[in-house]
């Protein structure tokens, strides 16, 4: 087998089917009442800051050549998910005259804060996937690559479950959820073919494409997912949530790492 063949499997089955195993368990677990979607979407706004936190972060400023590239790329990523959510709440208000006409940006339905979280996992897959890329242009096509490429599987799945709980509790149907979950993956087979092909001289690329999904990340936590679990179940339970889900995505991390 060539490597290319190799590495379009390899990702193919762990980044889109990760995502999309993800999205999969997401619709089984969700539910109708107030509670459990409440309870389900701070779950959900723990487990992505614990990603962007003790992983995101730290792979972005190991990569970065100044220690100004990682926080600046984390502040612009959140101001131009926040810039891009203003004029998509325009856009709407333009569109349904019928509606009031103040602009609540960052305010909008769930649904387009999936779309964007989907983006800003997609643009995460991409140096993820380089790291595959590289390994495999380093180390060739044995064990190294494929523990890196199964880690990324099972790192995707708690994303793929962040992507569609959104969505679904916006109304939208399973199959589209776990559709546009596993769409988000498909970066992750373009950034490893790209780390094939030039090894290991990208870590400038890396460190900015991830630190700017982060930051578009923490914008889906703060403005979206933590606002919207408090509306749809105003309790302190939800507080407990988050932290349950920061504790999974740590133990995650660590069992990956272990």
């Amino acid at each position: 087998m060539s490597p290319i063949v190799f590495i379009i499997l390899l990702t193919l089955i762990t980044g889109v089917g990760g995502l999309a195993f993800g999205g999969l368990l997401a619709s089984l677990l969700k539910r109708e009442s107030p509670v459990a979607s409440g309870l389900l979407l701070s779950f959900t706004a723990g487990l992505m800051l614990c990603i962007v936190a003790l992983d995101m972060v730290p792979e972005s400023a190991e990569a970065a050549p100044s220690i100004w590239i990682t926080p600046l790329c984390l502040v612009a990523g959140f101001g131009i998910t926040y810039f891009l959510n203003c004029w998509i709440d325009k856009s709407q208000h333009h569109e349904d005259d019928h509606h009031s006409h103040q602009c609540a940006c960052g305010h909008h339905d769930l649904h387009t804060a999936g779309i964007v979280l989907a983006a800003a996992v997609a643009l995460h897959n991409v140096p993820v996937g380089m790291a595959v890329g590289t390994s495999v242009s380093i180390q060739g096509m044995g064990w190294a690559s494929i523990l890196a490429a199964v880690t990324i599987g099972l790192h995707n799945i708690p994303e793929g479950m962040s992507i569609a709980i959104p969505l679904l509790h916006d109304g939208s149907k399973r199959a589209g959820a776990i559709a546009i979950s596993a769409l988000s993956g498909i970066p992750t087979v373009l950034g490893a073919l790209l780390g094939y092909f030039i090894g290991s001289k990208a870590a400038s690329a890396l460190s900015v494409a991830m630190a700017l999904a982060g930051g578009a990340m923490l914008y889906v936590v703060f403005f979206e997912l933590l606002p919207e679990s408090y509306r749809t179940w105003q309790s302190k339970w939800t507080i407990l949530a988050t932290v349950v889900g920061f504790a999974t995505g740590v133990l995650l991390l660590l069992s990956h790492h272990g």
